[in-house]
């Protein structure tokens, strides 16, 4: 597992299960990583519907707010606006290690898929493929289109990885935080970050 210190950007857009996000966000300042977070407006709308957060709307009072909701040190999180385009991830001079777009809508993933930067988190994804860095696109939309398949398709093909929120139920999950660690975790493991978010794969009884 990976020992960087190096931030890891994650967006926030407007398709149902905010909470993948959110709690992505969590299980990164809580292994003490540092997150540079941007946030679609339509992601601030799903967030006050698929949960009590109430987030402001300036990037700063944002950063605040979440900084006291998670307990983290002020200094891991930084909440970028979106069209901050002085922002360290709208360059490949001081891109994160990482970008996840968590959730991810149909309508981000078709604006990265073909190259088109009307905001900073587009731009952040424009980067991290052209700078060869990782980017996790979890596409929370169903059933797909040829056209959703084909965009994620090109993006595969460019080095992104297309990440669905499809969790698994084969480890019998008894709540909704279950379900959505499940997913987290796979995140966390295809970032390198460790966690003991789930139990891995494989029978560990007496043979």
């Amino acid at each position: 597992m990976s020992e960087s210190t190096a931030p890891i950007a994650v967006a926030l857009t407007g398709a149902s299960g905010i909470q993948y996000g959110l709690r992505l966000i969590d299980c990164l300042l809580a292994a003490d990583r540092r997150v540079y977070l941007m946030v679609s407006q339509a992601a601030q709308v799903v967030v006050n519907m698929e949960t009590d957060l109430r987030l402001p709307g300036h990037p700063d009072e944002m950063r605040r707010y979440l900084v006291g909701h998670f307990g983290a040190r002020a200094e891991q999180l930084q909440v970028f606006g979106r069209q901050q385009w002085t922002a360290p991830v709208a360059s490949g001079s001081n891109p994160p290690e990482a970008l996840v777009i968590c959730p991810c809508t149909s309508g981000t993933l078709a604006s990265v898929a073909n190259g088109i930067c009307d905001d900073l988190i587009d731009r952040a994804a424009d980067v991290a493929l052209k700078e060869r860095r990782k980017l996790i696109l979890v596409v929370r939309e169903t059933p797909f289109s040829s056209i959703h398949l084909e965009n994620m398709l090109r993006l595969s093909q460019a080095g992104a990885i297309i990440m669905p929120a499809n969790p698994g139920f084969y480890f019998r999950p008894r709540s909704v935080a279950d379900i959505v660690d499940f997913m987290v975790a796979r995140i966390l493991d295809h970032l390198g970050v460790p966690h003991k978010l789930s139990e891995r794969w494989g029978w560990h009884g007496e043979s």
